[in-house]
């Protein structure tokens, strides 16, 4: 084997321009790959990441009714809070929410919202609740970036907000926006209002009720609670992983398109090499060399392309994907637009196992790319080898 190395390595050198420009496409190939690979990554992490941050910290228990994609139960999803959960409560570790449906009119228009309670002094999510203590004659509230652009509202403007108490009874009263804040997670900011959770319950004769239970620990073994439903960490991120497993797919018809056309090109150099090295074919046989051997070390040139590619994809691909790691890729639209939990900027992340991996695959796919032509070799006679004419 070490033979057949030095021999393959020897022969791609001799090659020189068509070894070369072979070269550069795979390693094109291993720098596309890898920094596509790493931004879907980095996409998935930073997703999760601002989610627990902004709205599902470790996990919820949400009440039996709840469905956050149907406003018409949020009348009805609402409980007292479970003794279970009160020392918890207390050391700041799980905070209750009280969600029910308003109205807001801003500057004479009508928008449908989610009110949302939540205690000034929580921090299990990076919300600045704390400016929700702020003193004001009206009650303060809180939006988010996506909210406030399409409500047309600023800090310090107020607008008057609707809602209905445990009676049925609609009432209305005047909030002031003390705080707007970005989170990169649209379902956090679009249609929300966040006010302080007593003054919620008050509003709506809902003492000591929520809808939703946040807690700070995912890694805490949970047990069911009767009419409320657990949601894990995992159960809430799912749909992110969904979503990246559905772009990996489209990604992975890229991939190919990067593979097939380097591979077009190592096949190409294949068998133009065992056209034109007849002589130097049956010469090895000649010397004792079986086919097999033989077939092995233009295998092996072939697979060799991948390893020079390695390292010349490692000469300029090291530096771009530091860079990107570092400055990250701008996306040239707002995402939040679409629903999207994604940051305008997505930071890369790459892993050992990723490069380890892409390295592996495409060495491989040359490999066997390299074998198919050497497999006529086999079937070539010595003697008719020697002087240069194939079977």
């Amino acid at each position: 084997m070490i033979l057949a190395i030095k021999l393959a390595l020897r022969n791609l050198i001799r090659a020189g321009l068509r070894t070369w420009l072979s070269v550069l496409v795979l390693s094109f190939s291993f720098v596309v790959i890898i920094w596509l690979r790493g931004v879907m990554i980095g996409w998935d992490h930073q997703a999760k990441t601002d989610m627990t941050d902004y709205e599902i910290g470790g996990g919820q228990y949400r009440h039996e009714t709840y469905d956050p994609y149907d406003p018409l139960t949020l009348d009805i999803s609402h409980a007292p809070v479970p003794v279970e959960f009160e020392d918890e409560i207390r050391a700041g570790d799980m905070e209750p929410v009280l969600v029910v449906p308003g109205h807001i009119f801003p500057q004479g228009r009508m928008l449908s919202v989610m009110i949302k309670g939540i205690d000034p002094a929580q921090t299990i999510w990076k919300l600045p609740t704390g400016e929700l203590a702020a003193e004001t004659d009206a009650i303060p509230a809180m939006i988010g970036l996506v909210m406030a652009e399409s409500a047309r509202l600023e800090r310090g403007d107020r607008a008057m907000i609707r809602w209905r108490d445990a009676h049925s009874m609609f009432d209305a009263a005047e909030i002031e926006i003390v705080s707007v804040f970005s989170s990169n997670v649209p379902s956090a900011e679009a249609g929300q209002v966040y006010i302080p959770l007593e003054r919620l319950r008050q509003m709506t004769m809902l003492e000591d009720r929520a809808t939703i239970l946040t807690f700070r620990d995912r890694d805490v073994p949970r047990s069911d609670i009767e009419g409320w439903t657990l949601k894990t960490w995992s159960d809430l991120t799912r749909q992110v992983d969904d979503m990246i497993q559905a772009k990996n797919v489209g990604q992975s018809i890229l991939y190919g398109i990067l593979l097939l056309l380097a591979m077009l090109a190592i096949f190409d150099t294949m068998v133009l090499s065992i056209f034109r090295r007849q002589r130097e074919i049956g010469t090895y046989i000649a010397l004792g060399y079986t086919r097999r051997q033989v077939v092995g070390l233009f295998t092996v040139e072939g697979a060799m392309h991948a390893v020079l590619a390695a390292f010349v994809a490692a000469l300029y691909g090291l530096p771009f994907l530091a860079w990107q790691a570092r400055v990250g890729w701008t996306m040239p639209m707002d995402a939040s637009e679409f629903g999207l939990s994604m940051a305008q900027t997505m930071y890369p992340v790459y892993t050992a196992g990723l490069v380890i991996s892409t390295v592996l695959l495409v060495t491989l796919a040359t490999a066997v790319v390299s074998y198919l032509p050497s497999r006529k070799i086999a079937r070539m006679n010595p003697t008719d080898a020697l002087r240069g004419k194939l079977q």
